[in-house]
Formats: structure tokens, sequence, C-alpha cells
């Protein structure tokens, strides 16, 4: 699972007994060397379904991480890309590794997602693989957050994937990582929340709708079905209720 550039056995060890945020200030230095980063192929296909739906004028990577997602945010927005996460060790490598003449009118914030500073500020709001970093209870705060941050027709917007089925070694390996997640968050302080198997789709669409949101799931065909005939990927859309008012100049984001 990791090349010879990841991390360790004991510097993962050493992250997992750590709290989610200095866990990952740890991990950061080589977290583009996992199969934690989200992979080129889902950030395109993204970036690909999203773009009929533009142009956007300012976006925001929820949960940036090392700001993979920041790139083909920037070709779906005209003016400025704001990547937020509250490690600030991914920051420092995202500010390294996304430069300015790649990314023109980039802005970098350490936040909780589940405290957003921002108020009708976006247009689009995307995230890559962190919702499992938040418990259920935790969804209605972070999407009231997410949704105070669009603008009046703004879209929120992250790929989902089908599980595993019981069948697969993948379902057994998933299960097995949360079995063992949730005792050791029983046993060492403090915790370190992520789970892969502890939100699906339907929770995430009625979350969505009542927060607000009117959601748009679409399917990412690049990833195909599954036997029974489902796609393997899709791609929720969530707009914020209301049209945009033309006389209203959006605020710059950051």
């Amino acid at each position: 699972m990791f090349g010879p550039e990841g991390p360790t056995l004991r510097e993962l060890a050493v992250q997992a007994l750590s709290s989610v945020e200095h866990g990952y200030d740890l991990l950061a230095p080589k977290f583009d060397h996992t199969p934690f980063r989200t992979p080129g192929p889902v950030l395109d296909a993204v970036a690909e379904a999203l773009a009929p739906l533009g142009p956007f004028t300012d976006g925001l990577d929820l949960c940036c991480g090392t700001g993979a997602g920041m790139r083909p945010l920037a070709r779906l927005c005209r003016r400025s890309v704001t990547g937020v996460d509250f490690s600030a060790g991914m920051l420092d490598v995202a500010r390294q590794r996304v430069r300015p003449t790649e990314v023109p009118r980039v802005a970098w914030v350490r936040g909780d997602a589940r405290a957003l500073p921002f108020a009708d500020a976006f247009d689009l709001v995307v995230s890559f693989g962190a919702f499992g970093h938040f418990l259920p209870a935790e969804l209605p705060r972070l999407f009231a957050g997410v949704r105070a941050a669009l603008r009046p027709g703004g879209r929120f917007a992250f790929p989902v994937f089908a599980p595993p089925r019981p069948t697969d070694p993948g379902f057994w390996l998933l299960a097995g990582f949360d079995a063992v997640m949730r005792v050791r968050n029983a046993l060492w302080r403090p915790p370190f929340v992520m789970y892969y198997r502890s939100l699906r789709l339907g929770s995430f669409l009625g979350e969505l709708e009542r927060a607000g949101f009117t959601v748009e799931p679409r399917v990412l065909p690049g990833f195909g079905r599954r036997a029974d005939g489902s796609p393997r990927g899709r791609l929720v859309v969530a707009r914020r209720a209301g049209a945009p008012d033309p006389a209203v100049t959006p605020r710059r984001a950051g």
C-alpha cells in the first residue's frame, strides 16, 4: 500500500495514537505517498462532471489536505480558490506544492470544517475523502456551515463510491479497520476519528436536505457499474436554495 517514500509502520502507529489534527501534522510530509490521497482520476472525474454547471466565481476545498483538489477546482473557478484544513502541517505542504504560478488567486485558511469562518463567500464547495473524520451526529453542524459559506444558488459537491460487498476482501479490511479504531478510541485519548464505513449515501442525502439543500446526485460514469447495475461512483451535488441576487456584488473569499 505504501511506497518507499511513504510513512513507516512506526510513523503510522504514532499518528494513530495522536489526535486527528496532530496525526495529520505528522503525516503531512509523506501524505501524498499514501493511498489516503485522493487519486487523480477521481479529481478529474469530479471536475468534468461539475464543468457544465459552471462557470463558478469563487471555490472552496473543504478539508483540502495537501491541496490535491485545488488544481481541478481552479479550472472551474474564474476568480479565486481557497483551501481550508485544521492541520497546519497539511497546509504547509499544500503551500509548497500548489504554487501561485499553477493556481493563481489561491488562499489557505487553517480552520475547523465544523465552524467555517465564511458567509456567502463561494459559488462552489468541494470535498474529497474527508467525511470519515466526522461522526454522524456532526453532519448537521458541518452541512449548516457549508450552506452558510455558499452564496444562494451555490453548490456543494463531493464524490461517493459504492462500498465493497461482503464477498469482497476489501469489505472485511474496512470492517476490521473500523473495529480497531473503535477499540482504540474506547481505550485511548485523545480520539482519532477515522471510520470508513460509518456514513452511507442515504445519510448524506437526508442530512443535506435537512440543512436546506436541494440534492442532485449524479453518476460518475468512468468508474463503471457493479454486477447489479448500480454505479460504482456518484457525485453528490447539493444546491443552496435561492437564486443569487444580481444586484449584490459577491464577496471575495479568504
